[in-house]
C-alpha cells in the first residue's frame, strides 16, 4: 500500500516516513502542498496523511483539491486542536483529523481504520484477475495466487495501467525505484516469475511483451 506524506516538518515527515516503511508501506513525501499535488498526480497513492499548517498552499486548500480529483482517504495532521479546526478539516474532505504530537501506535490504527472504512476502493479487477490491495490478495478466477512482495507490486503496476503498455523505465521506476542496485534484467526476472504463476494449460496470457517499447497487461489467447 502506498501512502504519501505532505508535512513541512522535514523531521518529522522523516520520522513517518521511517516508521510506515518499517511496517511495509511504500512512502513517499512532499514539504509542500503543491509539490503534494504533483506526487499524488504521479503516484496514485492509497492513502494520503496532510499536514494543515503548509507553506503557499494550506493543507485545507490541499484536501478540497485531492477530493475534487479522488476519493483517496486523507487524515489531517495539525498541531491545532481547537474543535474549529476540525471542523475545517473534515469539512474540507479529511477522512479523518490527528492531532500532534501522537503515537506512532495511533497513527498506524487511524490507518488501518480509514482503510476499512473503504474497503471496495482498494480492489483492482481485469478479465479473470481480482487483486485487494489492502490485504495483498490475489485471484485468477477461483485460484488465489502465493506473489512474493515484488511480484505483487508489479501486478498491481499494470492493473493500475490496464491495456496500456508501460516502459522498462517506467517499470523500474514505479517498483523498484532509481536507487535500487541489482541485476539489469531483474524486470524480465520478475515478468518470468508472473507469468509463471499467473497462467495454465488453459488459461489466456495476460503480460505481453511489445517489443522494443515494454509491457502490457492485455488479454490474449495463448500461442501453444
Amino acid at each position: 500500500m502506498k501512502i504519501l506524506i505532505i508535512e513541512d516538518d522535514v523531521n518529522i515527515a522523516r520520522l513517518i516516513e521511517l516508521e510506515l516503511g518499517y511496517e511495509g508501506y511504500q512512502v513517499s513525501v512532499a514539504h509542500d502542498g503543491n509539490q503534494g499535488l504533483d506526487l499524488f498526480k504521479k503516484d496514485q497513492p492509497d492513502l494520503v496523511l496532510l499536514d494543515v499548517m503548509l507553506p503557499g498552499l494550506d493543507g485545507i486548500e490541499v484536501c478540497k483539491r485531492l477530493r475534487s480529483m479522488s476519493k483517496v482517504p486523507v487524515i489531517m495532521l495539525t498541531a491545532k486542536d481547537g474543535v474549529g479546526d476540525r471542523v475545517s478539516g473534515l469539512d474540507s474532505g479529511a477522512d479523518d483529523y490527528l492531532t500532534k504530537p501522537f503515537a506512532t501506535e495511533e497513527l498506524l490504527a487511524r490507518i488501518r481504520a480509514v482503510m476499512r472504512r473503504k474497503p471496495l476502493e482498494g480492489i483492482l479487477t481485469y478479465a479473470d484477475l481480482w487483486m485487494d490491495q489492502l490485504n495483498r490478495v490475489v485471484k485468477r478466477g477461483e485460484r488465489q495466487l502465493d506473489l512474493r512482495a515484488k511480484e505483487f507490486d508489479l501486478l498491481r503496476l499494470f492493473m493500475q495501467y490496464p491495456e496500456q503498455v508501460l516502459s522498462r523505465e517506467f517499470i523500474f521506476d514505479k517498483v523498484w525505484g532509481y536507487d535500487f542496485i541489482g541485476e539489469s534484467n531483474v524486470i524480465e526476472v520478475y515478468i518470468r516469475y508472473l507469468r509463471s504463476k499467473l497462467e495454465d494449460a488453459t488459461s489466456k496470457r495476460l503480460i505481453q511483451t511489445v517489443r522494443g517499447e515494454g509491457y502490457v497487461l492485455r488479454e490474449e489467447e495463448p500461442s501453444r
